[in-house]
């Protein structure tokens, strides 16, 4: 079931009182969206990321579900060219200049190999917070008929609020599994589930989303066309 609001407080009672956190009608044709579980993210050796070798795991545990059945993975990361990371161009970075350590050739913006990626996964680089804004997202999943996303990833309060707000925005229903998203700092992470749970999509837990999964009829699965 989706999770209701998170304060248990007053807030809980305007939000409620406003028409805000109805659930969402979840479809029959889902896809995950892996939202930037890059190195530079989940490990916290590096500046921009922190410890989510819990994220990874549920994240992990999610994505084998999908592969019994046959719901499309994409992954998402941030990687920026010499001249993004290094000039002007980009305006996100001069709010958060950290970022530009995000290079399209460092370590940092690789998958966590600790995932269960597979060759037959999409993969979208972008620029800024939405996986949905200046990428083909949103065309890709309607390429593959797909009307639920099931969001996953770092950080909570940034990218995968973003792409929860535009996935939303542009006509899919949003899942959000508390396990499989998380962010440098809990009060932001919390924060944000709430608003996401009021406004955009259901916040549920990881054993829901796989409830979910293995609910699903055969004729909704996907299965990639096979290159001969």
């Amino acid at each position: 079931m989706a999770e209701q609001f998170l304060y248990g407080t007053q807030t809980d009672d305007i939000y409620r009182e406003a028409g805000f956190g109805a659930p969402v009608r979840r479809g029959t044709r889902p896809a995950i969206v892996v939202v930037d579980l890059t190195r530079g993210f989940t490990e916290d050796t590096y500046p921009t990321g922190s410890d989510l070798g819990d994220v990874v795991a549920a994240t992990s545990t999610l994505i084998d579900a999908a592969r019994v059945h046959g719901v499309p993975v994409v992954f998402t990361a941030i990687a920026y060219t010499p001249a993004e990371a290094d000039g002007d161009s980009v305006a996100w970075l001069r709010k958060a200049p950290g970022m530009r350590a995000l290079r399209e050739d460092a370590d940092a913006v690789l998958v966590d190999p600790r995932l269960p990626r597979s060759p037959e996964d999409h993969l979208v680089v972008k620029k800024g917070a939405s996986a949905f804004f200046g990428t083909s997202l949103a065309a890709l999943l309607t390429g593959l008929a797909r009307d639920t996303v099931l969001v996953c990833g770092a950080t909570t309060s940034g990218c995968v609020r973003a792409t929860a707000v535009d996935a939303v925005q542009a006509g899919f229903s949003v899942l959000v599994p508390r396990e499989c998203v998380g962010d440098r700092a809990p009060e932001p992470h919390r924060a944000n589930l709430f608003d996401i749970q009021a406004k955009y999509g259901d916040v549920i837990g990881l054993d829901d989303a796989l409830g979910y999964l293995n609910g699903l009829e055969p004729s909704a699965t996907y299965r990639p066309a096979r290159i001969r």
